[in-house]
């Protein structure tokens, strides 16, 4: 941390700003930890002094209030247990989380609409802020796909766990005859970009093309040309977005989810070079699914690459993902310093 509060109070400092942002980022991630860990002290060192006064006293009011206290303590250590885990470079940034049906119409755009209520809880119950950037409407229930930004300290750490396809199985209750159904969808998870500097994107480098943003039954949720597509022709990604009021701001927040796609790719690109153990190789294909989540003929969510279980399925869709993402994240250090040999 002393390296980088030297480096930072340098004269040249901000002569690169993309470069600054990121340092400064980083010393932030650095002193936030650094702050934690002292609070944990403070908080074990005033418990001990609450045990001895009710021991002391004989006092079980404070007895209780110190087996609290302890409780509470020791979870705030497995939560820094967690972050500890978060090493990787873009671990501490925002996130971008996109979801899109699987085949199957109805079935799988209901499920992607269960999916992004189940995000949104996890990230308000940690306190992050969710923004819905795009979002495409069922054609008779349910949303085709969509498009948040998690904004919060360590939001793509968490969520580069959820990438891949999450398999449903269920009573459908679209269907007449009340028979079991599987649908899919899958979810993409990419760090927003900090800086410019990170990720380069020339203008003569993307096609950007304007539409009428459509909502659900084909109804016309303008009558301009305000939904805006970009197309990055060098890599043949494809982002669009229909959701704000302009084609000015459609166009910003396409553009950042067009810059996020290719820092991903770039991050993905430096971790190949250097012959690093990506998280999950496999591509996302139906019957290639990282998690199930069973309704019917019993309750059960089993992620498949760590064999993490939760019995309370309702639990896990109202946001509880904490042992899936913890699960991950161990797996992956395990992995990680296993290929360090």
């Amino acid at each position: 941390m002393s390296e980088l509060e030297e480096l930072v109070s340098q004269p040249g400092f901000w002569e690169n700003t993309g470069e600054a942002k990121v340092t400064l980022q980083n010393l932030a991630d650095i002193r936030q930890r650094v702050e934690k860990y002292f609070l944990l002290v403070q908080r074990q060192e005033d418990l001990e002094l609450m045990w001895e006064m009710a021991l002391e006293e004989e006092d079980e009011e404070h007895g209780a209030e110190v087996e609290a206290g302890v409780n509470s303590l020791l979870a705030s250590l497995e939560q820094m247990k967690l972050e500890v885990l978060l090493s990787g470079k873009y671990d501490s940034y925002n996130a971008f989380l996109t979801l899109h049906a699987g085949a199957g119409g109805t079935e799988s755009q209901d499920w992607v609409e269960m999916l992004l209520r189940m995000y949104t809880r996890w990230a308000e119950g940690r306190g992050y802020q969710v923004e819905v950037v795009d979002s495409l409407p069922g054609d008779e229930a349910g949303i085709k796909s969509a498009t948040i930004l998690v904004k919060g300290h360590n939001a793509y750490g968490y969520l580069r766990a959820e990438k891949g396809v999450h398999r449903l199985v269920r009573i459908s209750p679209f269907d007449a005859a009340n028979r079991r159904h599987t649908s899919f969808a899958s979810a993409d998870v990419m760090p927003e970009v900090v800086s410019d500097d990170e990720v380069e994107v020339k203008p003569e480098d993307i096609k950007i093309d304007t539409f009428r943003a459509g909502g659900a039954g084909g109804q016309h949720v303008n009558k301009t040309d305000s939904a805006v597509r970009i197309t990055h022709l060098p890599t043949g990604i494809v982002v669009q977005c229909q959701n704000e009021r302009s084609q000015h701001a459609n166009k910003n927040a396409a553009m950042k989810i067009l810059m996020a796609k290719l820092l991903e790719l770039k991050q993905r690109q430096e971790e190949e070079e250097m012959s690093a153990i990506r998280g999950v190789q496999q591509d996302i294909a139906w019957g290639s699914q990282i998690r199930s989540y069973v309704f019917h003929p019993y309750s059960l969510v089993k992620d498949h690459r760590t064999n993490a279980e939760v019995g309370n399925v309702q639990a896990v869709m109202d946001g509880h993902l904490d042992p899936f993402v913890s699960a991950y994240l161990i797996q992956q250090a395990q992995k990680n310093r296993h290929d360090h040999r």
